[in-house]
């Protein structure tokens, strides 16, 4: 299977942004890809100080920016993953930070709402996000078995670990990761401790420009990298070979030498107490 990153500038134009996402999926074809990753929220790129609210751009799963994707998916035949703004009835101010997954027949097999909202760095996403509220799934595919997670959620091991305990061979992970003192080392270093801890394949497509760091990344089941976007604007293919899990599990098998019993925190634990530091 060949995934293709595609490491995209977004503008606050949805139009320019659609044209963009074709262009990189027609790229992504022409280097023999078989699925399209965009980025995190790619509809429309919103400044943390632009006015525009999110509900103001937000479309329905069904609405004319997916059903445009999807059917360049059906054109192309591949797989393509994409972030957009999604209504919520009511709202009129937020909307849902949700990534589809489209099949080659323009089909959504999968779809994720944030559940995790960036509140970190003086940064508050929840004043233009509506947290979903369902647990990430998988898809079994012809390619192979896919899970979603969204950007600020590599800091959350439980939700990538969940995914791998449901069978998902590569996490993708759209992301608009946002630059400052440390954030890319951090980056790096949790695209490739999921990736080892659960020993699967990560998938990371980063925005890059604008207040986003780029490095794009598809990391193997050892933590090693496969491709590297560095910080320009493009698109990056890279080779998965699922049979490297088994390799890998065969030499470092931590799914089986879980024990669950002793994760569990006892009443009254699991968070630390004010001023204390762990």
């Amino acid at each position: 299977m060949r995934i293709a990153l595609c490491q995209l500038v977004s503008s606050p134009k949805k139009s320019e942004n659609l044209n963009a996402a074709v262009q990189a999926i027609g790229e992504a074809k022409r280097r023999g890809a078989d699925l399209a990753l965009l980025p995190e929220v790619f509809m429309a790129f919103l400044h943390p100080k632009d006015p525009t609210t999110a509900a103001e751009i937000a479309e329905p799963v069904d609405g004319p920016f997916v059903s445009a994707l999807a059917a360049e998916a059906r054109a192309q035949h591949l797989y393509v993953g994409c972030g957009l703004w999604e209504q919520v009835p009511g709202e009129r101010v937020r909307a849902l930070n949700t990534t589809v997954l489209l099949g080659p027949d323009g089909r959504l097999v999968l779809a994720y709402r944030k559940t995790h909202l960036y509140d970190a760095f003086g940064y508050r996403e929840s004043d233009r996000i509506v947290a979903g509220n369902e647990p990430p799934g998988v898809v079994r595919t012809p390619l192979g078995t896919f899970g979603l997670l969204v950007c600020y959620e590599l800091r959350f091991p439980e939700l990538t670990r969940r995914l791998a305990l449901a069978g998902a061979e590569v996490l993708l992970l759209p992301a608009a990761w946002i630059a400052g003192p440390l954030k890319e080392s951090h980056w790096n270093a949790l695209i490739q401790a999921r990736a080892i801890e659960n020993t699967i394949f990560v998938a990371a497509a980063n925005q890059t420009g604008n207040v986003c760091t780029g490095r794009s990344m598809l990391v193997d089941p050892m933590g090693v990298s496969v491709v590297n976007g560095g910080e320009e604007a493009g698109v990056i293919a890279g080779d998965i070979d699922l049979a490297r899990i088994a390799r890998v599990r065969e030499k470092l098998p931590v799914l089986q030498h879980r024990r669950e019993a002793l994760y569990t925190a006892p009443s009254g634990e699991g968070r630390p107490a004010a001023g204390v530091r762990r």
